[in-house]
């Protein structure tokens, strides 16, 4: 199989995308070859586990190791294994995310790449306006646990990163965002009456964006079809799975079985249908601002 061409099918991804495209490439390369995890992890002093971590693209990779994993795979020479060796350069350039890494635990890190990659993203959010589609008093307002005596640098700052990764959703190849929120969030005064006002101003606004969409779910269908907050992000390259992210307090789970994945989706499926439609959302949005 060749590796995609740095400068066609793959431009304008980031570093997570190229790893994660880098990795399954070498693993259907060494399983062409039929080489175990173990006998590569050997060739390269590093083990099994190393080897399916590279392979999923978890880790970064060396140019080194990738060059004698290739050598084992068969692929010596030529233009698909510089095109490798290249991939390997430009899997390791930093994100943007870069300057915020330590506000960011390692796991929120990964989902920020997913989330600049992904054609297609669809969420889940039963307690508070998604983060793409927040405002800056209202990013802030959760940022401070809802004390604005409390906030300070540090809050401003991962105020910045999330509107930062708000520039997705203006990009010539923005993903799709569908967002389906609990009715209860256009009640929920996060911050303040006005804060709220402003947040659901906005949220009519960004909704004529041929991009978004916004379901709202009423009160009485709510926590049926769904828990806890979710998203799944989908990709256009085929090399990239279905990826679900689950979020809780300590952690994140990032899940892309495909028995996984079709869950999530059918849970998405049944929120759609339990949801009010978009326009009918956008009818929910301007009564509950009259009623402000």
């Amino acid at each position: 199989m060749n590796a995609v061409n740095a400068s066609g099918a793959e431009q304008g991804l980031g570093p997570t995308a190229r790893r994660m495209i880098l990795g399954s490439q070498l693993r259907r390369l060494r399983e062409r070859a039929g080489i175990t995890r173990g006998e590569a992890g050997y060739n390269i002093r590093g083990s099994e586990s190393k080897i399916s971590r590279l392979e999923l693209g978890r880790v970064g990779f060396k140019e080194r190791d990738v060059a004698d994993l290739l050598t084992m795979y068969g692929i010596t020479e030529g233009a698909e294994r510089n095109s490798f060796l290249e991939m390997v350069k430009e899997s390791n350039q930093p994100g943007w995310w870069r300057r915020y890494n330590d506000l960011m635990p390692g796991w929120f890190n990964d989902f920020v790449g997913l989330e600049e990659a992904a054609s297609r993203i669809q969420t889940w959010e039963p307690m508070f306006v998604p983060g793409l589609l927040q405002t800056e008093d209202y990013a802030r307002a959760i940022a401070s646990y809802g004390r604005p005596e409390a906030v300070d640098d540090e809050t401003e700052r991962r105020v910045a990163l999330r509107m930062r990764r708000q520039k997705v959703l203006a990009r010539p190849d923005a993903p799709r965002l569908w967002a389906v929120i609990d009715e209860s969030v256009l009640h929920r005064p996060i911050g303040s009456r006005r804060g709220l006002r402003a947040q659901l101003e906005y949220l009519l606004e960004v909704t004529e964006l041929p991009n978004v969409s916004v379901q709202v779910l009423p009160w009485h269908l709510s926590g049926y079809a769904a828990q806890g907050a979710f998203s799944l992000l989908r990709f256009a390259e085929p090399e990239l799975p279905n990826i679900a992210y689950v979020e809780h307090l300590t952690g994140a789970l990032y899940l892309e079985k495909l028995d996984e994945i079709e869950e999530y989706s059918r849970s998405l499926d049944r929120l759609a249908v339990d949801a009010e439609t978009p326009d009918r959302s956008r009818q929910l949005l301007s009564k509950r601002l009259a009623e402000i």
